[in-house]
């Protein structure tokens, strides 16, 4: 088990361009043991995309890919803002039997935003969930 905690972001817009970079920041200043561990949004061609991209970090244009990752994945960041992404989500971690895997609705990344930067305009994040 590694010490790390590996996430995948999906959707890379506005919210989750700017959730991304306040994670790296993390990462990258603070040493937190953190690892963006998969990313995934519909436009590959994207400038941030093609920085994690060119980074490594496993992409996917189907945010619902990262399935795929297994186990290899604690906490799946849904912000998307896609209530069926979230339940395609749900059920395809069901039907591998991953019960490890949690997935992270856009309220929770609200929650945690507070904490990167209380100035930050968190109202962008819908409230998500499922459909």
């Amino acid at each position: 088990m590694s010490d790390k905690i590996k996430i995948a972001l999906l959707g890379l817009g506005n919210v989750g361009q700017d959730f991304a970079e306040a994670f790296l920041e993390m990462i990258q200043e603070d040493g937190r043991p953190i690892e963006i561990a998969a990313v995934a949004h519909h436009d590959r061609n994207s400038p941030v995309a093609l920085g994690f991209q060119q980074n490594k970090v496993p992409f996917f244009e189907n945010a619902t890919g990262v399935i795929d990752m297994g186990e290899s994945i604690d906490i799946i960041f849904d912000l998307t803002g896609n209530p069926e992404t979230r339940t395609e989500l749900r059920k395809g971690l069901q039907a591998s039997n991953n019960k490890h895997t949690v997935i992270a609705p856009e309220m929770i990344a609200k929650l945690l935003w507070m904490f990167f930067d209380d100035t930050v305009g968190v109202q962008n994040i819908k409230n998500g969930g499922y459909s």
